[in-house]
């Protein structure tokens, strides 16, 4: 059998997601409802800012990243601004999970290659859409 072959029955490959949050408990509420979709989740990693997630992305295959914007040490967009620099980070799928949803934050964003951007606070259901929308192919390397 083709690895195509073994690919297309055994289904997508787990996802591997960092949520970077400044909040522990926005953290553990994404990375539960993340275990509990359907989606087949591999490894969730966590940090509390941009430069903790920074040290985490270069010392794991990260396939997902969700970042909130507000954050202390490194904001969210500083983080995204400094993984855009990098050729191995251009297949990362960035979401924002932010209460700060305003038109404004969104213009800083645009250019930074971000996928989805999701207001908090938001319903479980609303994670379980952006994981299934992720893993229709956005995060095969």
């Amino acid at each position: 059998m083709s690895d195509s072959q073994t690919t297309a029955t055994s289904g997508p490959r787990p996802l591997n997601i960092l949520i970077v949050d400044d909040s522990a408990m926005m953290r553990m509420m994404i990375k539960r409802v993340a275990s509990l979709c359907e989606v087949p989740i591999g490894n969730i990693y966590e940090a509390s800012n941009g430069v903790e997630a920074i040290k985490v992305l270069e010392a794991n295959d990260i396939d997902a990243l969700f970042t909130d914007i507000n954050m202390p040490v490194m904001t969210g967009t500083q983080l995204l601004r400094e993984i855009g620099k990098y050729p191995r980070y251009h297949n990362l799928t960035r979401v924002i999970i932010s209460t700060d949803g305003s038109s404004a934050r969104r213009e800083e964003v645009k250019d930074l290659n971000v996928r989805l951007y999701v207001e908090k606070p938001f319903r479980p259901e609303v994670m379980r859409d952006v994981l299934a929308e992720i893993t229709t192919g956005a995060h095969v390397r």
